[in-house]
């Protein structure tokens, strides 16, 4: 799922309001902040969506609404336990990145569950995915929100406070559940619409 994060001026990002990468355009109001030397005029900015006709509203450089941060929105087949957590944390993001990363490692603990593992302890249920052949490239996903979540829990090197670093995260939690959840249903289906002679073939094949 492409995403494009929202960005002051930018012509074109993903709206936060309909979910396409559509154009916006812009317009601001100066505000009388000569009394404030450490302040800039033309502080408010609203930017229009010519797909589904919202505002956005900023200041200076920060979306204030809706708020919903820059993060994006999550892939269509996120569990609905897995969802709820990722939209809290979405909600809350840009006001504290470090509460959106404890939220994400929450989500990530019970997306293990819904695809099968205990979801006691998130390193154990990694271990395991890991046996049974999980990609390396989801499994270094899972572990760089499991180490940022711990560290919003219980503060270490990474700087959980940077936006930046939290946005991300939502960007990797929707790339595992692509992976692991939206990609296998895609290809089962596929596979299953096949002739049932074909499906039988296939089966006696592996079986040698």
């Amino acid at each position: 799922m492409k995403y494009i994060p929202p960005k002051v001026f930018k012509s074109t990002f993903t709206c936060p309001h309909c979910g396409a990468i559509t154009q916006h355009f812009w317009d601001s109001t100066q505000w009388d902040l000569s009394k404030n030397p450490m302040r800039n005029k033309n502080a408010l900015r609203i930017s229009y969506c010519v797909n589904c006709h919202e505002y956005t509203l900023w200041i200076y450089d920060e979306m204030v609404s809706p708020d919903a941060s820059n993060a994006p929105l999550p892939c269509p087949e996120m569990p609905d336990d897995v969802k709820k957590l990722y939209m809290e944390a979405r909600s809350i993001c840009s006001k504290s990145p470090r509460g959106a990363a404890a939220l994400l490692r929450l989500a990530i603990q019970q997306l293990c569950i819904e695809i099968g593992e205990k979801g006691t302890k998130i390193n154990d249920d990694i271990a395991s995915l890991v046996k049974k052949g999980l990609p390396e490239k989801i499994r270094k996903a899972l572990d760089i929100v499991r180490v940022t979540g711990n560290n919003a829990v219980h503060p270490g090197q990474i700087d959980v406070d940077d936006i930046d670093i939290v946005s991300a995260l939502f960007e990797l939690i929707n790339l595992i559940v692509e992976h692991m959840i939206e990609i296998p249903k895609k290809v089962n289906a596929m596979f299953d619409s096949l002739p049932e002679s074909s499906r039988e073939g296939i089966e006696k094949r592996d079986k040698k």
